[in-house]
């Protein structure tokens, strides 16, 4: 079985205690593509998509920016 992933209950809590800038700047430093789409799925299954239209659109851009090949390699 799946373990759940705090860090999406953590930024639920921010969104749903109203603070959604905190919310975003988490978003924005997400660990990995995975956590930002089952932030996606969490909010969908709270009904809570398409309620903050910055936090839809940082979790979008979260997702493309995570799941894109590096162009180039650290040294």
């Amino acid at each position: 079985m799946a373990r759940a992933n705090e860090w999406v209950g953590k930024v639920l809590a921010l969104l749903k205690g109203g603070n959604t800038t905190a919310a975003i700047a988490q978003i924005k430093v997400a660990p990995d593509a995975g956590s930002v789409k089952a932030l996606q799925s969490a909010l969908a299954a709270a009904r809570l998509a398409g309620r903050w239209r910055d936090v839809d659109a940082a979790v979008a851009d979260s997702i493309v920016a995570l799941s894109a090949p590096r162009l180039h390699r650290s040294p």
